[in-house]
């Protein structure tokens, strides 16, 4: 009979049992990323496309809720529901048709590509909508209108300091939304040099033979802008959240 081989186990440092923090500590995978790899610019990338994103779709998500929301006109209901419905459809069913569109549109440029999907999501319309339904009186938008205001500076001036709440959430949500976004970038983008930063991950995993140290130390310093962009907007999220929820 022949023999049979004994198969070499490689030995890996685990920690048993699990320790909240790594002992002896060291910044080494930190190093290893940040030397091997264009962490910043990713980082750059993702963050600046973000903060377009969630302006715009503040902006716009702003404005269609209230024309929803205080004005009539024809088609109002059914462009409504239509936009409503599309909440309903996966983000991967438009891929191809939004990038033919795009490409149409001569907007291939990485960050106006980036942008487009999330310039004015139904999410962000349907809460802005609710939002003024219940939180601006059609009393108070005829009293403006009486002194003299136009429809943009009622908008400006009177509807748009009582959304900060709503802008807070819709804010956080946009943001995270675009900064943790890789399907859309996979397709628009091609040049290494304009990746975002969940793309870079994916290049990271992949070329370091799926090892976990380097990959989980850019998913740490991914982090800190989500945190920042939370902190700075945590008292408007709570207030959007919790609206409506008490009645007086």
């Amino acid at each position: 009979m022949g023999t049979v081989g004994v198969v070499q186990v490689p030995q890996r440092h685990l920690l048993l049992p699990p320790q909240p923090l790594p002992f002896p500590g060291n910044l080494a995978n930190y190093r290893g990323l940040l030397d091997g790899y264009p962490f910043w610019n990713w980082l750059l990338t993702s963050t600046v496309v973000a903060l377009i994103s969630t302006v715009a779709s503040v902006g716009l998500c702003s404005l269609a809720g209230f024309a929803f929301a205080k004005y009539r006109f024809r088609g109002q209901h059914i462009l409504f529901n239509v936009m409503f419905s599309s909440m309903a459809v996966p983000f991967a069913v438009i891929v191809v048709p939004l990038f033919i569109m795009v490409a149409k549109a001569h907007l291939t440029t990485p960050y106006f590509a980036l942008v487009v999907p999330w310039v004015a999501p139904a999410f962000g319309i349907f809460m802005m909508r609710q939002f003024v339904e219940q939180s601006v009186p059609d009393a108070l938008l005829d009293a403006a209108r009486v002194d003299g205001c136009t429809e943009f500076g009622l908008f400006r001036r009177v509807v748009f300091p009582l959304l900060r709440p709503a802008l807070g959430a819709l804010g956080v949500w946009s943001f995270l939304t675009s900064y943790n976004s890789l399907l859309w970038p996979l397709i628009v983008v091609s040049e290494p040099g304009d990746y975002t930063l969940p793309m870079g991950l994916q290049v990271v995993f992949g070329a370091t033979g799926r090892q976990y140290d380097l990959v989980l130390a850019g998913a740490v310093l991914a982090a800190l802008p989500s945190l920042l962009v939370f902190y700075l907007l945590r008292k408007q999220l709570l207030e959007g959240l919790t609206a409506g929820a008490v009645k007086s």
